[in-house]
């Protein structure tokens, strides 16, 4: 699913055009990704939460030349799906 095709469900269902709602869809991502920068973890409840890994510098090797390569340290944005998704999905699955 795309963001257009989300834009496009959730302007139905809340009779929002969907310039409005991409526009609510931006704020709304744009502000996660703001408090993930300021390193600060995000948790909306019933779907998740999103947070930062530090990952420290390191030598890896490059699978088809076998080269090694530096990985340089880092922050990686994580999320960290809430009971209710993860049981909403494996009931799908598993149906």
């Amino acid at each position: 699913m795309t963001k257009q095709e989300i834009v496009d469900i959730v302007s139905e269902a809340t009779g929002l055009t969907k310039v409005e709602t991409e526009t609510v869809m931006n704020g709304v991502m744009g502000t996660i990704i703001d408090s993930l920068a300021s390193n600060e973890r995000v948790e909306l409840r019933g779907f998740g939460t999103f947070g930062i890994k530090h990952r420290m510098p390191k030598k890896a090797r490059n699978p088809g030349t076998g080269e090694p390569v530096y990985l340089p340290e880092r922050f990686v944005p994580t999320f960290k799906p809430s009971k209710l998704m993860r049981s909403k999905v494996n009931d799908l699955i598993n149906k």
